[in-house]
């Protein structure tokens, strides 16, 4: 797989390779590379793909045939939800540092996030296209969060995570919160809140599946919206 991939990208190049989804596999892992940059990772994301590391010398890109996203009217926010959402504080671009090394515990099932992730996601972050959602208990302990990046009318999220203890529920009201900022800007219907992969837990809060061409069809319209992150953050 990784060798035809390679074979295509001398041909055309790695953007024009992006640019041709009639060229890509049918299957999620569509090419690997050996480098990952912050230009690259952002490319990635205006065609449809997007990086995670497998190893320590190759990066797979990827864009699923079964893409997960979250259709911002469609949230399901059940009553406990609710009342964890009055638990906590809630902040945006506070602490991305802090959200994204949580994300990248060594530790945690299906860890994949490598100082590759960390080095380019840091870079966006200070150029504005990576965002981040803190949820912080009444003392100030950091309970959860998430990043992910943001173009246009697209928020590709990253990766989540709450504290084990201080955090029940923290990811899911870091995820409302930005639902709820996401739709402030408008537009509801075309945005495209992007999950990478669907899973039980998130299929309980409304995730769903589409294939990839309808994903890049929508993906496009979404671009030619306006960035939400200009909107003022509030706690």
């Amino acid at each position: 797989m990784g060798g035809n991939c390679h074979t295509v990208i001398v041909a055309i190049s790695w953007r024009g390779y992006l640019r041709s989804p009639d060229l890509w596999p049918s299957q999620d892992a569509i090419l690997s590379t050996d480098s990952l940059t912050d230009s690259m990772m952002l490319e990635a994301y205006l065609y449809g793909a997007f990086p995670m590391p497998l190893t320590s010398t190759e990066v797979w890109w990827w864009s699923p045939m079964r893409r997960g996203v979250l259709p911002l009217r469609a949230m399901r926010i059940s009553r406990s939800l609710r009342r964890s959402c009055r638990r906590y504080r809630v902040t945006v671009d506070q602490a991305f540092d802090e959200v994204i090394e949580r994300c990248a515990d060594p530790s945690r099932d299906g860890a994949w996030i490598d100082g590759r992730v960390l080095r380019v996601s840091r870079a966006l972050a200070a150029a504005g296209r990576a965002h981040s959602v803190e949820v912080w208990t009444r003392s100030g302990q950091l309970a959860g969060g998430l990043y992910g990046i943001a173009i246009g009318g697209l928020f590709a999220g990253e990766s989540m995570f709450h504290d084990a203890e201080a955090g029940r529920d923290a990811s899911k009201v870091a995820l409302v919160h930005l639902v709820e900022l996401l739709r402030a800007a408008g537009d509801a219907d075309e945005r495209v809140l992007d999950v990478q992969w669907s899973t039980p837990h998130l299929a309980s809060l409304g995730v769903v599946e589409i294939p990839r061409s309808l994903y890049l069809s929508r993906l496009r319209s979404a671009l030619r919206l306006p960035d939400p992150w200009r909107i003022p953050a509030h706690d």
